[in-house]
């Protein structure tokens, strides 16, 4: 139970960092348009790199939360 609210702690100070470093000089970097990855500009493909993780820690908590519901379910039966 405790391991699993240090990764739930852990996901979620994750999830904000991404999201505070959205809005960061380093992904809206005014008139940065190089390195280009498939001719998408930098701006977009490291937006859209956020993006997926945002979404694999949103996934991989979800797991984590839903685990622990079940686990205080069980507690709350056998007492």
């Amino acid at each position: 139970m405790k391991k699993r609210r240090i990764y739930w702690k852990i996901i979620f100070s994750l999830a904000i960092i991404l999201v505070v470093i959205t809005f960061t000089p380093l992904v809206i970097n005014k008139g940065k348009i190089e390195p280009k990855l498939l001719s998408m500009p930098y701006t977009l493909w490291i937006s859209i790199l956020i993006t997926i993780g945002l979404v694999v820690l949103t996934y991989i908590g979800g797991k984590v939360h839903l685990q622990n519901n079940e686990e205080r379910k069980k507690t709350d039966v056998d007492v």
